[in-house]
């Protein structure tokens, strides 16, 4: 077992909160939802295992070893429970990990992620990592932009600081979680979760339709669903405060602590 710890920043005090980012960009890319949450809560955003400053991906690696280390950088930070907040793969990341350390999570908030991947879809998921195996980063950056950001947003400053990421990423990173997601069926457990939840959802999120949201919180028992009109896949930037303030005052309505 790793015994790696990722690279994590903190901000703020308060109850802790745990940011967890999407595929291929790393905890810096939160479009101002850090210094909103740090005005009254300790935020961690955190890079996950082969993106941004955080260790090299490990080959074969499955959602319940993002999950493990998560946890054991939790651990190392002192974090005991947290409200778990994550975007895309995040959001994935954020159900393994409520589900399997349910004693350690004070409330969901999945933004942009279904609970599950279609088994028919996993050749295609594995693909987007493929292909940059075989082609670099470049050959999957302009599908992804297509996929993460609506036509009229994307000369935006933020875009371009998305391409950069993309392009600079290492592409064990990038492909390994892309295998990870291509497995992931969180759908028929969410039952159990018993923290409030909040799925937030892009009213224009050509990667995960407001209809795929819907069943997730469906999923979850007493789950809320807020659609942000229309922002994108990546609406911590093309939702802006909307999605800030949804995401603050879910955080502060629920006193997860």
């Amino acid at each position: 077992m790793s015994t790696e710890i990722l690279h994590a920043t903190v901000s703020g005090t308060g109850p802790d909160v745990v940011l967890l980012h999407p595929v291929g960009l790393d905890g810096t890319f939160w479009g101002g939802l850090i210094e909103r949450l740090a005005q009254d809560r300790r935020v961690i955003a955190i890079d996950q295992r082969g993106h941004g400053r955080s260790p090299a991906a490990r080959p074969g690696a499955t959602m319940a070893d993002y999950v493990a280390d998560t946890a054991r950088t939790l651990d190392a930070l002192g974090v005991k429970k947290a409200a778990m907040v994550g975007l895309s793969f995040g959001g994935m990341l954020a159900q393994e990990f409520t589900l399997a350390l349910p004693d350690r999570v004070t409330a969901l908030v999945p933004c942009g992620c279904p609970g599950a991947m279609p088994e028919a879809a996993g050749p295609m998921i594995r693909e987007r990592g493929l292909a940059a195996e075989r082609d670099g980063m470049g050959a999957i950056l302009e599908a992804t932009i297509e996929r993460w950001f609506t036509p009229a947003f994307r000369s935006e400053p933020a875009v371009a600081r998305v391409r950069e990421r993309l392009l600079s990423d290492d592409v064990a990173g990038w492909s390994g979680a892309w295998h990870a997601i291509a497995g992931f069926d969180a759908l028929s457990r969410l039952g159990t979760v018993r923290v409030p939840a909040l799925v937030v959802s892009g009213e224009q999120d050509a990667a995960t339709p407001v209809a795929a949201s819907r069943t997730l919180a469906e999923a979850i028992p007493g789950a809320e669903l807020a659609v942000l009109s229309g922002a994108s896949h990546m609406m911590q930037f093309e939702g802006g405060a909307a999605f800030r303030e949804t995401v603050a005052g879910f955080l502060a309505k629920v006193g997860a602590r």
